[in-house]
C-alpha cells in the first residue's frame, strides 16, 4: 500500500507512534533502518513468509507488541459476535420463509428487500440511542460480557437474515411444486416431513451463501464494531491499514482468508452430504422456474412515490446553505428537514439519486456477469470466491485507492472486486445441480448438443435465481460505496451521493432523525421496487409439470407405502388390447 500510493511508510509510522514528534530526516531514516523498509515490498514479504513458516507473525510496527496475540484476540471477539449475529439472522430468515411454507407459493419479497437495505451503521446508532441510552436496557460500548453482544448482533443479524430468508423463500416454491411433494401429500405425509424434505432440497444450492454471510459478519462488521467499540478483527485490520502497520494488517488478512477458505470447505462438505449420491449419479431433478404474482399496484405505488419525491428534490438547490436551519425538522421550507450545514435534505436526496443508483446498478450488473461467467466453472469459482469474499470492502478500497487515487471510480472498482463472490458461489452450486439432473442426461442421450443444453436448460435455471440474488444485494452495494466515501476513498463532499448523506447524518440521528432516515427510506423503497419488478413473471399454467419430475434428495420415504388414490387403479397393458 505505501509503495503503490507513493507515500513514505516511515512518515505514516512516525505519525502513528507519536503525533508530536517532528518528521526530521534523521527520525525517518531511523525508522527505515529499524524496520528494514529499504528492502522494498518484495523483501519485506519474503521475510514475512519466512517467519510465517515458523509460526511467527512478526511484531507490530506501531506498538512493538507481538502480532499473533492481537490477531487471536480480535478473531475470538469477531467469532463470538458472528455466532450471535448468525443466530439472529437464522431467526429472521426463518420468519421470512414461514409464509412460503404455509401458503406453498412465492411472495413478493418487498419486506425482505427493505430489511436487507437497512444500513448496518444506522441501525447500530438507532439501537444504541433508543435501547442503550434512552431505555438503558443494554450497554452501549465495550466488550465485557454477553450483554455487550446483543445490540451489535441485532445490527448485523437483521439485514443478513433478511438476505438469507429471501434466498430460501425464492427457492422453496419450485421445490414444493415438484412431483415428489405432490405424491407425499397424496400419501398422507405430514406437513412437517414435507417441509423438512423441501428445506433439504433447497439448502445445497444455498449452503455456500450461509458460509459467505458468516465470513462477512466476521470481517465485514467494521462499521458496527466501530459504533459499539468492539475490538474485533475487522476494526483491528482497519486500524492497522490506516496507520500502515504492515505486520498487524498482514496477520488480520491472513486470519480472514483462512476463515473464508474454512467456511467454503465446510459449505462444500455440507452440500455433498445433503445431495448424497444423487450428485454423482445424475439423480437430481431440474425444478421448473416459478413466477410470482405481484399486484401491479405495489410496484406502481412504490415507483410513484420515488418519482414524486426525487423529482421534487431536483427542483431545489442541493448546495444552498442556510445556517439558521441547521438540523431543522421537516417543515414547509424544508419538507425533509435540513442537514448539519443547513442544506435541504430533499434537494440533496433528489440530486444524488442518479449518481447513487447509477453507480450501484453498474456495480451490481458487472458483479452479476462475473458471477455467471465464473459459475460455469464451479471448481474454479469456489476457491476464488472464498478468498475474495473474506476481504472486507474497506481494505480492498484502501488498496485500490492507493493504486488509482480516491474517487467514485476507485470505490466502484473496489466494491465490484468483493461483490461477485456470493453470486458466483450461488451460480456454481446451481450449475452443479443442473449438470447432475436426469433431464439433461436424457437430452444428451437423444443427441442434444452442449450449446442447446446450456442455452435452453442450464442458463434459464441458473440466471433467474442469481439475478434476483443480485437485486437483493443492490442496497449492500450502495452501503459499501457509502462506507468508502466516508473514509475519503469514494465520492467526496459536497456531493449529494446517498451514502454520504447517510454518513453525514449518522452523528445527528438523535437530534435530526429525518435527515438520517430520508436516504435510508429511499434506499428501502428502491430495493423493494427492484425486487418486485425482478420477481414478476407469468406463473406456469395450471396443471403443468416439469418434464422430468424430481425426487427428494434423501432416502426418506413417506411413512405409508399406500399409493395415493390417483395412482391406485390398475392400467391395462397395451398388449391386452391388440385384439
Amino acid at each position: 500500500m505505501p509503495w503503490l500510493s507513493g507515500r513514505d511508510p516511515a512518515l505514516a509510522l512516525l505519525r502513528a507512534r507519536s503525533a508530536e514528534q517532528e518528521p526530521t530526516p534523521e527520525a525517518l531514516a531511523a525508522i527505515r533502518a529499524d524496520l528494514g523498509l529499504d528492502a522494498g515490498p518484495s523483501g519485506l514479504l519474503g521475510d514475512w513468509f519466512g517467519r510465517l513458516l515458523h509460526g511467527d507473525l512478526g511484531v507490530s510496527w506501531v506498538s512493538g507488541a507481538d502480532v499473533l496475540p492481537s490477531v487471536t484476540a480480535g478473531l475470538g471477539v469477531s467469532l463470538s459476535l458472528m455466532g450471535a449475529a448468525l443466530a439472529v439472522a437464522l431467526l429472521v430468515g426463518a420468519l421470512l420463509a414461514v409464509p412460503v411454507l404455509v401458503r406453498g407459493r412465492a411472495t413478493g419479497g418487498a419486506v425482505a428487500a427493505m430489511l436487507t437495505s437497512v444500513p448496518e451503521f444506522l441501525l447500530s446508532l438507532t439501537l444504541l440511542v433508543t435501547v442503550g441510552v434512552w431505555l438503558g436496557w443494554l450497554p452501549t460500548s465495550g466488550w465485557a460480557g454477553p450483554a455487550h453482544l446483543v445490540l451489535p448482533a441485532l445490527a448485523l443479524g437483521v439485514p443478513a437474515g433478511a438476505l438469507l430468508g429471501r434466498l430460501v423463500a425464492d427457492a422453496l416454491p419450485a421445490v414444493l411444486d415438484e412431483r415428489w411433494a405432490e405424491l407425499w401429500r397424496g400419501a398422507g405425509t405430514g406437513r412437517g416431513r414435507i417441509t423438512a424434505a423441501a428445506l433439504r432440497r433447497v439448502l445445497p444450492a444455498l449452503a455456500g451463501q450461509f458460509g459467505m454471510v458468516a465470513v462477512g459478519l466476521t470481517g465485514g462488521a467494521v462499521a458496527v464494531e466501530t459504533v459499539f467499540a468492539v475490538p474485533g478483527i475487522g476494526r483491528t485490520a482497519l486500524g492497522a491499514a490506516r496507520s500502515q502497520d504492515l505486520p498487524l494488517l498482514q496477520g488480520c488478512v491472513l486470519a480472514l482468508l483462512g476463515l473464508g477458505l474454512l467456511a467454503g470447505a465446510a459449505a462444500a462438505l455440507v452440500r455433498r452430504r445433503l445431495l448424497g449420491p444423487a450428485l454423482r449419479e445424475a439423480g437430481l431433478g431440474l425444478p421448473a422456474p416459478r413466477g410470482v404474482r405481484i399486484p401491479p399496484v405495489v410496484p406502481t405505488v412504490l415507483g410513484a412515490v420515488l418519482v414524486v419525491v426525487l423529482g421534487w428534490g431536483l427542483l431545489r438547490d442541493p448546495y444552498a446553505v442556510d445556517v439558521t436551519a441547521r438540523l431543522a425538522a421537516p417543515s414547509a421550507a424544508h419538507p425533509l428537514g435540513a442537514d448539519a450545514l443547513g442544506r435541504d435534505v430533499l434537494a440533496r436526496l433528489g440530486h444524488g439519486a442518479a449518481s447513487t443508483v447509477g453507480t450501484a446498478a453498474a456495480v451490481t450488473l458487472l458483479s452479476l456477469l462475473v458471477g455467471l461467467v465464473l459459475g460455469v466453472l464451479p471448481g474454479v469459482a469456489a476457491g476464488f470466491a472464498d478468498v475474495a469474499n473474506a476481504l472486507p470492502p474497506v481494505l480492498t478500497g484502501l488498496l485500490v485507492a492507493a493504486a488509482t487515487g480516491p474517487g467514485t471510480g476507485a470505490a466502484a472498482l473496489a466494491v465490484t472486486l468483493v461483490s461477485w463472490p456470493p453470486l458466483a458461489a450461488h451460480a456454481a452450486a446451481l450449475v452443479r445441480e443442473a449438470r447432475a439432473s436426469r433431464f439433461l442426461v436424457a437430452q444428451r442421450a437423444i443427441g442434444a448438443g452442449p450449446l442447446w443444453v446450456w442455452t435452453r436448460h442450464v442458463l434459464p435455471s441458473v440466471a433467474g435465481p442469481v439475478a434476483r440474488h443480485a437485486v437483493l444485494r443492490l442496497p449492500g452495494v450502495v452501503l459499501a460505496l457509502a462506507s468508502l466515501g466516508f473514509l475519503g476513498l469514494g465520492a467526496q463532499p459536497p456531493s449529494p451521493e446517498w451514502g454520504l448523506l447517510l454518513d453525514e447524518s449518522a452523528d445527528y440521528v438523535e437530534r435530526a432523525p429525518a435527515a438520517a432516515l430520508a436516504p435510508a427510506v429511499a434506499l428501502a423503497l428502491l430495493a423493494a421496487l427492484a425486487v418486485c419488478l425482478s420477481s414478476r413473471g407469468a406463473p406456469p399454467r395450471r396443471g403443468s409439470r416439469p418434464l422430468m419430475p424430481a425426487l427428494p434428495l434423501s432416502p426418506t420415504r413417506p411413512p405409508s407405502p399406500t399409493r395415493p388414490p390417483s395412482v391406485r387403479r390398475k392400467v391395462r397393458p397395451v398388449a391386452a388390447r391388440t385384439d
